[in-house]
């Protein structure tokens, strides 16, 4: 990753974690692994379980995972192979749940029918597919380098982020990343020239506390401890949730909703319940593979 304007500390922290999110973003990743997290599965256990998926989408993915040591190959046989989580992989679930949880509070949702109460009610998503939408917006390029130097300076302007953000690549490189983390609802322009994180970006601390954690081989205990984004920030307007330009989970929007008047999330990774293997599929099973990456939601 290129040199940044950020110090030292935080410039090598913040390499271990856009390595980790760039590990866990390519498409079908987080199903894989949220899928062999309860015991060690068979090839075609894992496919039974993620039936729309062919073999060259599914063999790329755990061989990956492989690679990256979070996932653990045993070859009892040539005809007996079972895919597993590593220790490395194992200590990676509780981040996953906090990257679930951001997904599931901060992004739109379809409205359904309750077909009990026949209310209208957001549709339930996956927690391996919130963990996807929301990497789709860290992930793109230059994206948390831009996220990172924002929380450390809290206002700054397009050449600054370019000149500390992205060094060497020059001011008209910045404004193609900084529009799509601006559409995405992360980052809000206050109207004198400046840029800031929204209310919505500043609630992706939990996040990163939990990424830099587990990338640092710190318990996820001490993750509210980042001097980075351990740190409390006063939010900006923000859309009422981040809209994913490159993999939007619905259309894009007629009118921007009002402006968020309510505080980020706490910085500490949220209370809520362990995700269990049950979630992962909390909706129905795609009947065919999810459309690719700027195309129509999921």
């Amino acid at each position: 990753m290129a040199t940044t304007g950020l110090p030292r500390t935080t410039l090598n922290d913040l390499s271990r974690v856009t390595e980790t999110v760039e590990m866990l973003a390519p498409r079908w990743s987080a199903w894989a692994l949220m899928t062999v997290s309860s015991q060690p599965l068979r090839y075609a256990e894992i496919k039974s379980r993620l039936p729309w998926l062919r073999d060259g989408q599914l063999h790329p993915r755990l061989r990956s995972l492989t690679d990256a040591g979070v996932v653990e190959r045993t070859e009892y046989t040539p005809r007996h192979v079972t895919y597993g989580l590593t220790a490395r992989g194992a200590e990676l679930t509780p981040v996953l749940t906090v990257i679930a949880a951001w997904g599931d509070a901060h992004l739109e949702k379809d409205l359904v029918r309750n077909k009990t109460t026949g209310e209208m009610e957001p549709e339930r998503i996956p927690a391996a597919q919130n963990v996807e939408d929301a990497l789709t917006l860290i992930s793109s390029r230059h994206a948390t380098p831009i996220l990172w130097t924002l929380k450390a300076r809290g206002a700054a302007t397009a050449k600054t982020l370019a000149a500390e953000a992205m060094p060497g690549y020059g001011l008209p490189a910045v404004y193609k990343p900084l529009d799509r983390l601006v559409a995405d609802g992360l980052v809000a322009a206050t109207g004198n020239g400046d840029f800031r994180l929204s209310a919505n970006g500043q609630a992706l601390a939990p996040v990163f506390q939990a990424v830099s954690a587990w990338a640092g081989g710190r318990p996820l205990a001490d993750a509210g401890s980042h001097p980075l984004w351990g740190q409390s920030s006063a939010p900006s307007q923000a859309r009422s949730a981040p809209w994913a330009t490159t993999q939007s989970r619905l259309p894009a929007p007629a009118a921007p909703a009002a402006p968020a008047t309510t505080p980020a999330l706490a910085t500490t990774h949220p209370a809520s319940a362990a995700w269990k293997s049950s979630d992962l599929f909390s909706h129905q099973i795609p009947a065919r593979p999810i459309s690719p990456a700027g195309g129509p939601r999921r």
